[in-house]
């Protein structure tokens, strides 16, 4: 971990440890902890998947990738992740969607891949994700993408239509015109170095408290490691001035957007404008759950996941 990242702090909640990196949302909470080791392929644990370090476009990124070589009838998955957030994060939703393919990889100055040296936005790291998938032989995908990563999801299906199935949209926003969320948590975004207030730790102990697989969630929220300063503030700057809403209505893709009842962060109206914008879409909404709830809610959110993904029809789009 590098040092701009921060110290890291530890929640000790009986068998588990929560890691709160000492950044932006997470900030230092509670006394310093030894995690403990996890087999691999479990959250906590190694990653099971295939992980390289790629230079796409002059940026090198540390790409994981889940069973692109196991014959499957379903397109592999582009996941775009939430901002700040490292591949450990979401690998346990990789790891137990055994019947696809997945790819994701590590912004520049997250997890381990190096600070950009220029910005970037959304239409350059669109195409260099596209450039990603051409190296390792993809032509098709299902793209899914959370909070941040679900405006590159958009953009990404925007941009490169001809190689995407479906859509999965979990937490997001149009961008530009989004409707705000609480006026705390959007001050704790725009600084990588504040500390967690106590609404998000809230957040955090009651979504846990009624999550479906509480051991699972847990681990993977504790995943979470900081980025880079440079890294961070590189991601908020990508989407100045950006919005998908004029375009929505011409993604004639099926899109699954995935929201969570009480988030102040993106609030449930934001789903409901994005769905009502596209000529394909359903919401569906995880009632009593914050932002978090594809961590929190693992069992809900694979099942509808593999309901929409796997739904006959579509493979033509």
């Amino acid at each position: 971990m590098r040092d701009s990242r921060g110290a890291e702090s530890v929640i000790r909640f009986g068998d588990w440890d929560l890691h709160l990196p000492a950044w932006g949302l997470f900030g230092g909470a509670a006394q310093r902890r030894t995690p403990r080791p996890a087999p691999r392929g479990e959250p906590g644990g190694p990653l099971s998947a295939e992980v390289s370090f790629e230079k796409v476009d002059g940026l090198e990124l540390r790409v994981a990738r889940w069973r692109l070589d196991q014959p499957s009838e379903n397109p592999p998955i582009l996941f775009f992740n939430g901002i700040g957030a490292n591949i450990e994060a979401v690998a346990p939703l990789a790891e137990a969607l055994t019947e696809r393919g997945f790819i994701m990889f590590d912004m520049p100055g997250t997890g381990e891949s190096p600070d950009p040296v220029v910005p970037y936005n959304l239409f350059t790291m669109s195409w260099t994700a596209m450039t990603l998938l051409e190296r390792f032989g993809i032509e098709t995908v299902d793209v899914m993408g959370m909070s941040w990563g679900g405006a590159i999801a958009q953009h990404f299906a925007l941009q490169h239509s001809v190689h995407v199935r479906r859509v999965v949209l979990a937490a997001t926003s149009p961008g530009m015109l989004a409707i705000p969320g609480d006026p705390m948590m959007l001050a704790q975004l725009a600084d990588p170095n504040s500390a967690i207030n106590e609404m998000l730790i809230r957040e955090y102990l009651t979504a846990m408290d009624n999550a479906d697989e509480s051991k699972r969630a847990r681990n993977s929220i504790g995943n979470i490691s900081a980025p880079s300063t440079t890294g961070y503030l590189y991601q908020l700057m990508a989407l100045a001035g950006w919005t998908s809403l004029p375009a929505l209505p011409f993604l004639d893709k099926p899109v699954l957007v995935m929201m969570g009842e009480n988030d102040p962060i993106v609030p449930l109206s934001n789903g409901k404008l994005l769905a009502g914008s596209m000529p394909d879409a359903r919401l569906e909404v995880f009632e009593d759950a914050g932002h978090l709830f594809l961590m929190t809610h693992p069992d809900k959110a694979m099942k509808l996941l593999r309901e929409f993904l796997d739904r006959p029809g579509d493979e033509t789009d």
